[in-house]
């Protein structure tokens, strides 16, 4: 670094540090966010990967005052929104454009935001999919474009947000200003994904320890139902609250939380079932403490601000380990002992694989291709070609399924969009071979998040420390024994005093060969990353399997079974 540059970056850092201080009252800033937030204030696009409660939003709060242009934030939830800007200091200027406003509400905030009074401007990704939405937006021309909860760009599943995916042309339609992706949860294969989904240029990544070593983890496996809803209720009526408890579906929200209530618990039930303004009551009611204990479906908890969660009981088993390690972020943020346990039946995984292989039907897929091709001819640029809604009024189908199919379609390469979002045929292809690829890439879709749910099972069930394994499946190397899980306090118990207290086994002498972060290929699975390893075998990603677990034994047998094809860099082997 040349000294004209370092003393820019001194300067940079000196100016954030003052704005923190005087605008937001933070004495200090973590060294990983101060290093985010000069990036974001040089203009360089950045992914940030931190756990929950570390303090991700202030990464584009601090610099934003300081931007010569509003900050656009795509924020997945309303409640979300208002959070977020209700936590932002009086005076700082902040809006959000979403269909809660009425017509004239939402004219004010537009006219705040370009007079330049809201530095912030909240949307859903869905509001960025409305043509008017980003033009107006354009005319303000953004100085930083913040995607929050950025894992939503890599996911396909049942509670998946299609426009997430399209994220990448709406930055291009307001101007492309510098992007800043947040999340908790991301894996290398994952980081990569984000970046190229949202087209990041030469991002700087910082990746902070996974690690919550305050939070105890432990799982009973039931062998019935009614014996694990009893131990869910019994655990969370004895253990210090508050506490969340999710379950895997409404008619199991509701039935918990009669039960704790009937124990004389404040318990709240929550899921997508609701009216908006039942989920705003039961939101606001956990923040202020009036609620014990909320048990609620995957919709609950994103972005929650709130310290003191002493519990996360799962009384499912979780659609993947990276929903998992969100949830159970909820609980233990002010560093105080939590516990996240977890209740299964092996019989969950079936619920699971059935939600993981939800994906747009044959049908589906040929209304929209077909659409696309009557609009756009055969790609040789005879069509005029077709926007979303049109597709919408053309097929009659909603606008989420329409979405969906496009992106399907589009990343088996079977259609374009064009910088005024009119989607048109790649060229050369036919309706019939559009739907038979795209029917292929969602194939790969489900594979991979079965195999998601297999790795939930696997955690579930391992006889290693938790930990170690939960860290393993982001590409964090843990050193075992924990302590705090219940497999590494039940092996210190049967150690005795002078005992090893360690259930891991020695690395297999192959191990080495396979570091993790290494780019690596298998004859039948393909292209993959290595995540894990513990003990006899080592954990793979795969572009097109998903996740599998691979035995180092056989490895070693099978010569050229699963090749190297690069090692990690210095800053892929682990998080730092």
């Amino acid at each position: 670094m040349g000294r004209t540059t370092a003393h820019r970056a001194d300067g940079d850092a000196a100016r954030l540090r003052e704005r923190a201080a005087e605008v937001f009252g933070w004495d200090r800033l973590h060294p990983a966010q101060l290093a985010a937030m000069e990036a974001v204030l040089a203009g360089t696009d950045t992914l940030v990967v931190m756990p929950t409660g570390s303090g991700k939003s202030a990464i584009y709060q601090v610099p934003g005052t300081l931007l010569d242009g509003p900050v656009v934030v795509v924020s997945p939830l309303l409640a979300l929104q208002r959070d977020q800007i209700a936590g932002l200091p009086e005076g700082t200027g902040a809006v959000a454009v979403n269909s809660d406003l009425t017509a004239t509400r939402s004219e004010e905030a537009w006219q705040e935001v370009e007079r330049g009074e809201a530095r912030f401007v909240y949307v859903s990704p869905e509001q960025l999919a409305k043509d008017e939405v980003l033009d107006r937006l354009a005319a303000t021309r953004p100085a930083l474009l913040v995607v929050d909860e950025a894992q939503c760009v890599t996911s396909w599943g049942h509670d998946f947000r299609p426009d997430y995916l399209r994220l990448e042309r709406a930055a291009r339609r307001i101007g492309r200003p510098p992007l800043l992706a947040l999340t908790a949860t991301a894996a290398p294969p994952v980081r990569r994904d984000i970046v190229e989904r949202l087209g990041m240029e030469e991002p700087r990544e910082l990746v902070t320890d996974f690690d919550r070593p305050n939070i105890r983890l432990e799982v009973t496996r039931h062998r019935d139902e009614d014996a694990r809803r009893r131990a869910v209720v019994e655990q969370a009526a004895a253990r210090p609250k508050p506490g969340l408890v999710y379950a895997a579906t409404r008619k199991d929200t509701e039935r918990l939380a009669e039960e704790l209530a009937a124990l004389g618990l404040a318990a709240e039930a929550y899921h997508a079932g609701l009216r908006a303004a039942e989920r705003a009551r039961i939101h606001d009611a956990f923040l202020s403490g009036e609620a014990d204990v909320v048990v609620a479906t995957s919709a609950f908890g994103m972005g929650i601000d709130k310290e003191d969660v002493r519990f996360v009981l799962h009384a499912a088993l979780p659609g993947s380990l990276d929903a998992y390690y969100q949830e159970i972020g909820r609980c233990g943020r002010d560093g105080e002992p939590a516990l996240a346990a977890l209740h299964y039946r092996p019989q969950d995984t079936g619920m699971q694989a059935y939600f993981a292989g939800r994906a747009p039907g044959h049908d589906t897929l040929a209304e929209v291709a077909g659409a696309v091709h009557d609009r756009g001819g055969d790609g040789d640029g005879e069509g005029d070609g077709a926007d979303l809604d049109g597709l919408r009024e053309g097929t009659g189908l909603s606008r989420k399924r329409v979405t969906t199919a496009v992106n399907l379609l589009e990343e088996a390469g079977t259609v374009t969009t064009g910088a005024d979002g009119e989607v048109a045929p790649a060229p050369g292809t036919r309706p019939e071979t559009a739907v038979a690829r795209a029917e292929e890439t969602a194939e790969a879709h489900r594979r991979t998040d079965r195999s998601r749910v297999e790795m939930a099972r696997a955690y579930a069930e391992t006889t290693g420390c938790r930990r170690r394994f939960l860290l393993g499946y982001f590409g964090e190397e843990y050193e075992a024994p924990c302590g705090t899980c219940d497999v590494c306090e039940a092996a210190e118990r049967e150690g005795g005093e002078g005992g090893e207290g360690t259930p891991e086994a020695a690395p297999h002498p192959a191990a080495a060969g396979y570091p993790v972060g290494s780019q690596v290929r298998h004859d039948q699975w393909g292209e993959g990353t290595v995540l894990s390893e513990e003990g006899d075998r080592i954990t793979v990603l795969f572009d097109t399997h998903g996740y599998r677990t691979l035995s180092l034994e056989t490895l070693a047998e099978r010569e050229g079974l699963l090749e190297v094809e690069r090692r990690p860099g210095p800053d892929e082997s682990a998080a730092s």
